[in-house]
């Protein structure tokens, strides 16, 4: 495979290692169908004003981006702002451009009965204590959610499983909000299950509340003419843990946008993700860490597969470790595994380090082939040329798979993987 990445002693970059190459095409629109009007960079336009509560530091080009509730605050996008470059604007079915008056995909809580859904006005005071707009679509989202669905762990609730199944039924372009508390001292996995067909620009929040343990899995298991937008935005309390799985297979364009943030100290973030792109397919991961408090731990780990012509996906990490984060220990990767011609993966680490009084901080980020080495082990095996591949793509994505600790949801991703494999001929 070959590696843009700093050089990582023990699979563990440290800081002082050089920057990374290449990756200062702030403004460059890589997605051809994408306008070239000119318009302001992503990065000096964000960095003029922040509205409604955002952390963002000034100088920062990832926390410094312009928030806000207010659609109108965002300029008309064109492509060419960093944190779009990359996405073919024109398939996302007018999410940034149009009314979202659709009918939002259907929303139902299965699972332990101790998880409770409830629904609450759209101007009811729990929206927003835990996500800002940082977006054009996400802003759009907020302001045409009529309502939002809220999900609470209660406190002091231990081995709580539920799911929420998102079911699309309507191509209207919509918008939804969705709000998960975990509540004090509790222990929970909540699944996000999106099937179906939509256009759907969604905004979805995390409270994770002191000493609080919450994992998420986000899945995308969407029908292939789905298009979905979604920022999904945490706050992680003192002592607690959050862990977030994204799994993308379906849809024809989907972007999550995953960020977290520490408000306490002795807290952990690790961000997972999952991701096979078929041919046509347009797969977009950005994700944002933010050590905002000192003594916490963050882990992030990406891996992806593509086959046919025109499967693209995108990732982008983004973690800032700010002046006051001292103890600080973090990490991020992406692997990807392309299987066939036409097909392209961008891939794009990025940390930011406002103090050196941390215990360690790194990135990576590999795109290659087949390891050839591997498949000559296998094949000289007695294992045929076609097994082996598949084989080695199994045991490349399963790393992920185990994260996510549901025997029921991992058997259901290892048929998913084992249809994408058959789709093409590898």
């Amino acid at each position: 495979m070959s590696e843009t990445t700093t050089h990582i002693p023990e699979e563990k970059s440290r800081i002082g290692a050089p920057s990374i190459p290449g990756f200062t095409e702030e403004g460059e629109n890589l997605s051809p169908i994408n306008d070239n009007d000119g318009s302001p960079l992503g990065g000096a336009s964000s960095k003029a004003h922040s509205h409604g509560g955002g952390v963002g530091v000034p100088d920062s080009s990832r926390a410094g981006r312009l928030t806000s509730y207010k659609v109108e605050d965002f300029a008309k996008l064109t492509g060419r702002e960093e944190d779009w470059r990359f996405t073919p604007l024109k398939r996302l079915k007018g999410l940034h451009t149009d009314e979202l008056t659709g009918v939002a995909p259907k929303v139902e809580l299965t699972g332990s009965d101790a998880v409770v859904l409830t629904e609450v006005a759209a101007d009811d005071v729990l929206n927003g204590i835990a996500h800002t707009p940082d977006d054009r679509v996400s802003a759009n989202a907020w302001k045409y959610a009529s309502s939002t669905q809220v999900v609470t762990v209660p406190k002091g609730a231990e081995g709580v499983q539920a799911t929420l199944r998102i079911t699309g039924e309507s191509m209207d372009a919509a918008a939804q909000h969705i709000i998960v508390v975990a509540e004090e001292n509790t222990e929970a996995t909540i699944i996000l299950d999106h099937v179906g067909s939509a256009v759907l620009a969604q905004n979805v929040e995390f409270d994770v509340r002191a000493d609080a343990r919450l994992t998420v899995i986000s899945l995308q298991a969407w029908e292939n003419d789905a298009v979905h937008a979604s920022s999904q935005q945490a706050l992680v309390a003192q002592g607690a843990s959050f862990k977030h799985i994204v799994v993308t297979f379906g849809g024809d364009l989907v972007r999550v946008n995953p960020s977290a943030r520490f408000t306490g100290e002795r807290a952990e973030i690790e961000l997972y993700g999952l991701y096979f792109a078929d041919a046509g397919q347009h797969l977009e991961h950005r994700l944002f860490v933010d050590h905002a408090v000192a003594n916490c731990k963050s882990n992030v780990l990406y891996k992806g597969a593509l086959q046919g012509k025109d499967a693209h996906t995108v990732w982008v990490g983004d973690v800032l470790i700010q002046k006051a984060a001292v103890g600080t220990d973090s990490y991020e990767a992406n692997r990807n595994l392309v299987l066939t011609d036409g097909a392209r993966a961008d891939s794009v680490p990025n940390l930011e380090i406002e103090t050196g009084l941390i215990d360690g901080a790194g990135h990576a980020s590999t795109t290659g082939r087949f390891d050839d080495e591997h498949l000559f082990y296998l094949m000289a095996r007695g294992i045929d040329e076609k097994t082996a591949r598949r084989l080695v793509v199994r045991g490349f994505l399963n790393e992920i798979v185990q994260q996510i600790g549901d025997e029921a949801l991992q058997e259901r991703l290892t048929e998913t993987i084992e249809m994408e494999l058959a789709a093409t001929e590898n």
